[in-house]
Parts: C-alpha cells; structure tokens; sequence
C-alpha cells in the first residue's frame, strides 16, 4: 500500500506540473473543481491512512481554502475596488499563512547549521524584495492613482513574499535529508509565489494576462500539496530530518551569489523614478550588504571554529579527552626542546592496565570505558600539575614529566603513579581491582634521541615490566633495544623459514621398558639459519604462537612426521605399530582448518589414525576449553589420540582434564629429576599415575636422564619413558640405527 500511494503521489505531481500549462477559459472551472476534490480526497488519505495528524493537514487545508476564495476571484475579473481588495487581502492571507507554516516546518528540520543557512536565506528574502521592488511593486506604484489606498495591499504582500522565499531558500538550502513531501511542498510553495507575481504583473498597465495563465501555477500548488498529502512521507514532513551525505554547498553559493548579483545589475541598469524609489533603492541595497557582510563573518568564524574543533579532535582521545599519541609526541618533543642545556631530563611513564581484554570479554565494552575513564581521572590527580596525561591507544597511557632531572625522580613519580592505581576502582558494575605494568623512559641529556624514540623505550621497558608479573615497573636500559631487535628479527625471518628449508624435525624415542622396545617418536621442531645460527625452540616457538607463524610451522611438522613414520614402516626400520607424537598449539587448534589439515595429513601418509598422537598442554585447555573440546573430540572420533604434555606444570583442575578426550599423560622433567634423591617426587609421581589410570590413560615419563631414575618409575609402574638416558633427539636418517641400538640393548646401567 506504501508503494501505491507514492506511485499516485507522484502522478498527481506530475498531473499537476502538466495538465494547468493547458488549459482554456471553458475548462478552467472543470480542472480548478477537480484540483479542489483531489487535494480534499488526499487530506482524508493522509488524516487516516497515513495518520499524519491534523497539526499537517488542518493547516494545509485552511490554507487552501483562503487560496481558492482568492483564486475564485483572480478567475472572474473584472473586480470592483472592494473585491480588488478583498482579493488582495485573501492573497496577503496566504502569503502570511505560508510565512507561518513554513516558518514552524523550517524550525523543526533545521539541524546545528541552522545559523548559516538562515543568513543564505535571508540574503535571498533580500535580494528578491529588491528585484520585486524595481520589476513590479515601484512601476504599480508609480501607475496607480491613488497609491495609499490601491498599493498598500500588494505592497504588503510582496513583503511577505520575499519572506516566504527566505523561508524556502532555508529549506533548500539546509543540509538535511529531502524527502519526497517536502519536495512537493516546496514546489506547491513556488507555484503559489509564482501565481502571485503573475497577478502583480498583470496588475501593471502594460500588460495584460489570459485567465489560465494566472489561474495555472495556483492549481499546480493545489496539486502539488495534494501529492504532499497523498505520500506517506507527509507523516514525518515537520520531524527533524537525517543529515545529507552530501551538504548541499554548490547549490548555497549559487542561490545566495544570484541574489547578490541579480540586484545589483538591475540596479545598474534602471534609474530611480522619483526621491522614494531611490530611497527604497538605497536601504534595500544597503541592507542586502549588511546581510552578506555579516554572512562573510560568521562563515569566516565558522570555519576557524570547525579548524579548532579538527585540531582538538585529530589530538584528543574521544573517550578520555586526554591527549591522544600525535599529540603526546609533540608535547614529549616541547619539553626536550626545552630541556637542552638545562639539568633536566623530562621521563616519560608508559602505562598498561593488566587483564584489560579479560575485562572487556567478561563484562563489556561499556564497563573496559567506564575503567578506562576511572584510570584516566586517576592519573591525572595522581601526577603533578605540570605533568601531561595521554592515552595513546586501547588501555595504553602515557605519563609526560618534564621537570624530572634523575633516574630516582622518575622512579618516584612511577611508584607515586602505580599507587594510585591501587586502590579499588568505584564503577556502575561496583567496586573492581585493577593493576598496571609501567614501564620509564628518560630523555637523557647525552643521546640524541626523538620523541617518538623516547615513547617507543617506555613501551619496551613496559614489556619488561609485564614479562616481570605484572603490577610493577620497570626501568628502560640498552640491553632491551638488544632482546626487542633479535625478537624482531627472529618473528621477520620466521615467515620466510618454511620457504627457505631452514626447518628440520628430530625425533626423540618413546621407549617401553617392559618389553624393551621403541613404541614411539615425538617429532621436535629445530631452525637452522645457516650463517645465523641455530635458534632455540624455547626462543622462536612462543614468537611462533603469538604472531600466528606457528599455524602453518604446525601443518608442516605434521605432515612431515607421518610421512616420515610412513617411510620407517614401510623399510623395516619400526614395527607397524610405533606411533608419532606431534605438539600443538591452542592457535592450531583455534584454527578451524585444524580438523582438515590433521585428517588431511593421515590421508596423505596413509597411515592409520591411531598412529598418531597430539600433544597438548594443560594452557591449551585453560583457555577456550570449548574450542579446543571441539576439535580434540573431533578427532579422537576418527581414532587420533591425545596427551597432555608436560602434566603438573600448569593449573587444569581434574574436572576438565575429565571433560577432555586424554588417552595418556606425560609427567614432566620436573618431577622426574627427584625421584631417585626425593621422597616427595616419588609421593608426587605415584599420585600422577594413579590419577591417569583412574582416567583410563596410559603414563609417559619426560627427562629421564638417569638409570636410578628409570628404576623408580618401573617400581612405580610407570614403564614408557624418553630422555637422554635413552635418547637424544636424532635425525630422520639416524632414526633406524638408534632403534636397533635401543632394542639390543640389555641394561641402562652404563
């Protein structure tokens, strides 16, 4: 129904925009009374169907009502002087009702700007009061007998008239959003200004208009406010409207510069008739640039506002109202201008709330701002008054002090900083406990550093300080600028490591000494950089992990590991039954290829799924317990097994460790290193393979590095055991010697 009554609206717009251009007398009362039933019929349309209130139709039709009294008139001359008047006085009427209704239409759609747009309005009201003046209103003037009696009506209403256009050119002009209604109203508005300067045209001795001529633009308004009426847009024609993409600027200049320009040439090319012409002449010119001068004023004054407003924003945090990096980096750089030559050396405090993402994901954004802002306001009463407070990025702050002189003055100012922070932060959500790691920086007289340099060595120390615990600070020196470049060397160069074969996998045997036999291999993950040396995997894994590397590191590894079990099988080297442990990481298993690339991989080698085992840590099921459940059930259901690497290190309670699909456990090197000297490793262990045979899983000793401590596990039944008692880590081609040496050997006692 919407769609149909903006299809009739538009055609009767349309009809109304055509159909008076063509009519003659014989048909001028048939379309005028047709005219007046359509726009009744879309008042009642609007009133009840679009419910568009009567605050909108009452008043349009009141208008109306006074325009077609008028029009009557316009259409039956000749007029006496009392319906002359009469006649004039219904048009004044309508003029005046317009000023009003658009008036209260214009105060309820004009948004911010609605100060500019007034001043091209009015410079527009200006300028057409003065072309009306010289065209039409001073030669019917100079033509009437009688001027205070016959002219004082028209004269009236020209005024109003140039209102009215003031009124429109605020609309047009206006950087809301038009919508079909009151495009028609605007039209139906012009129409009727046009029908008015029509009639005074005609009113002037030398010429003379057809009765369709005058009588076409007033029922073009009557059309065009019933296709008003008829859209269902009329029911938000006075609600505050949406905001242009686009303002409207182009149109603005060209109104406003041909309201300016249009005076002034027909100015320069008529003369004055009498002293009262040149008078009007001169208070309207003279008000018109009065007008525009002001406008020029307060569009220069805007814009310094709006520049001000940029640069505020473009270096202010929108949520603190602190100072954002650009503008920390200028102020850290003003205050080492400052410094050169003096004892000071200002410090810069780098400021990161601990936990904050925990925050964020546990109780919402609206609570990380509201933490936010407590820390903020924090901060600034805890510093001196000359100091500078910015929040740089996310739950990142930044302390300037640029009066400090020594390392102790610093570190007094970051104590005094990390105390603020200790008491309980009072929220909507109540009361809640936050920490911060702070790392200082100096700008100190004997380097030449930036600012930006400066800023970047309190976000390392800050690092440093997170690296520490957590909740403290620390102090920036060279030796972290040493550990922050190898880091990132080492996670640039992880990305092209696959590519340049500089990875390799060893393998450790997984021996069982019950039947004196290699039951298994973990495969190792080792980097080779040639000229560069060999990197530590406890150095390059965890880089691997947060940066993401290790997702496709891991697709290789497990795909290179049971390719290579496939190949031992299948030349003699191991029994059809000896499995490969590969580690993986929670990124791996976040990654929802993970299933595919496992499942993917076993395809490839060929070898059964319950070859393969996939070592886990406690962390992995810590956090996202869900994700990891998911993708570990997953595959224990095609028949991958899975164990839990480095068991008592971490903080997994036996609820989840009961949730997870675990078929074997592997004690730690920490535990194992005791057991032949401790009593309480061995309490310790014994717990550990009790708790794995209640979950149904198999035991696997890490780090056995001597013959006592191999004795102690078998005594405590615990018969799987690698270390470098057994066997160093080897390369896939030492694989097969090490096996027959493992298996032909008889003791472990040498």
């Amino acid at each position: 129904m919407r769609k149909a009554f903006a299809s009739i609206a538009w055609l009767t717009a349309v009809a109304g925009g055509v159909v008076p251009w063509f009519i003659d007398d014989s048909s001028l009362s048939i379309v005028a009374l047709s005219a007046w039933g359509i726009f009744l019929a879309a008042a009642l349309i609007s009133l009840f169907v679009h419910r568009s209130g009567s605050r909108i139709v009452l008043p349009l039709l009141f208008i109306a009502a006074v325009a077609s009294a008028a029009s009557a008139l316009v259409a039956n001359p000749p007029l006496t002087d009392g319906g002359r008047a009469l006649r004039d006085a219904l048009l004044l009427a309508v003029q005046a009702l317009l000023s009003v209704a658009l008036f209260v239409a214009a105060r309820r759609r004009l948004r911010a700007d609605s100060r500019a747009v007034i001043g091209d309005g009015l410079i527009v009201g200006l300028g057409s009061w003065t072309v009306l003046w010289v065209v039409l209103l001073q030669p019917t003037l100079g033509a009437a007998g009688n001027p205070t009696s016959s002219t004082v009506l028209p004269g009236i209403t020209l005024g109003v008239l140039s209102v009215v256009l003031f009124l429109v050119a605020t609309a047009l002009f206006a950087d809301t959003r038009p919508t079909p209604a009151v495009g028609f109203g605007a039209t139906a508005v012009l129409l009727l200004v046009a029908a008015e300067i029509l009639r005074l045209v005609d009113e002037r001795p030398d010429v003379v208009l057809a009765r369709p001529v005058l009588m076409a633009p007033l029922l073009g308004a009557c059309f065009m406010t019933a296709a008003l009426l008829l859209h269902p847009s009329s029911r938000v024609l006075l609600d505050p409207s949406r905001r242009r993409r686009t303002p409207v600027l182009m149109t603005r200049l060209i109104g406003t510069t041909a309201s300016m320009v249009a005076p002034i040439i027909l100015l320069a090319l008529t003369d004055p008739v009498d002293r009262g012409d040149r008078v009007v002449r001169a208070v309207s010119v003279t008000i018109l640039a009065i007008a525009v001068m002001a406008r020029v004023v307060q569009s220069v004054r805007s814009n310094a506002r709006t520049q001000a407003h940029l640069r505020h924003n473009a270096q202010t945090d929108p949520l603190t109202g602190l100072p954002n990096r650009t503008a920390m980096i200028d102020l850290v750089a003003d205050a080492m201008q400052d410094a050169w030559g003096t004892p000071r050396q200002p410090t810069v405090l780098f400021i990161d709330v601990d936990r904050f993402k925990t925050i964020n994901d546990s109780l919402g954004h609206s609570a990380g701002d509201d933490v936010l802002l407590e820390v903020a306001r924090r901060l600034v009463a805890a510093v001196p008054g000359h100091s500078s407070v910015g929040r740089i990025s996310g739950d990142e702050f930044v302390v300037l002090d640029p009066t400090t002189e020594s390392a102790t003055q610093a570190a007094v100012l970051a104590e005094h900083t990390l105390d603020s922070l200790r008491e309980p932060l009072n929220l909507r959500q109540g009361d809640m406990f936050v920490s911060a790691s702070i790392g200082v920086a100096m700008a100190l007289r004997h380097l030449n550093l930036t600012a930006d340099e400066v800023l970047r060595h309190a976000d390392t120390a800050m690092y440093r300080a997170k690296a520490a615990g957590r909740n403290c600070i620390a102090m920036f020196d060279d030796s972290m600028v040493e550990k922050v470049t190898q880091r990132l060397d080492i996670e640039t160069a992880l990305y092209r490591a696959l590519e340049k074969n500089e990875l390799r996998l060893v393998h450790q045997p997984i021996i069982d000494t019950s039947l004196n036999m290699v039951v298994g291999f973990e495969a190792l993950m080792r980097w080779d950089r040639g000229s560069n040396g060999v990197v530590s995997p406890a150095e390059f894994i965890p880089i691997a992990e947060e940066t993401g590397t290790i997702v496709p590191l891991g697709t290789w590894a497990l795909l290179d590991a049971l390719m290579q079990l496939r190949e031992w099988i299948d030349s003699g080297a191991c029994s059809a039954e000896t499995t490969i442990s590969v580690n993986v990481s929670a990124r791996q298993l976040h990654d929802p290829t993970f299933v595919a690339v496992v499942t993917d991989a076993l395809a490839k080698s060929g070898l059964p799924a319950e070859r393969l085992w996939l070592e886990v840590t406690e962390s992995v099921m810590i956090s996202e317990p869900t994700q990891a459940l998911t993708a570990l059930r997953q595959l224990t259901s095609v028949g991958v097994r899975v164990a839990v690497d480095d068991f008592g290190t971490g903080y997994s309670s036996l609820s989840i460790l009961q949730r997870f699909p675990i078929q074997r456990v592997k004690i730690d090197r920490a535990f194992v290193q005791g057991l032949s000297e401790e009593v309480g490793s061995q309490t310790l262990v014994r717990t550990i393979i009790a708790m794995a045979a209640a979950l149904g899983a198999d035991v696997v000793a890490e780090g056995v590095e001597t013959a006592g401590q191999l004795a102690v596990l078998e005594s405590l039944s615990c018969h799987k055991a690698q270390g470098y008692l057994i066997s160093h880590p080897v390369s896939a081609s030492d694989v097969p010697s090490v096996i027959v040496a493992l298996e032909e050997r008889t003791s472990w006692d040498s």
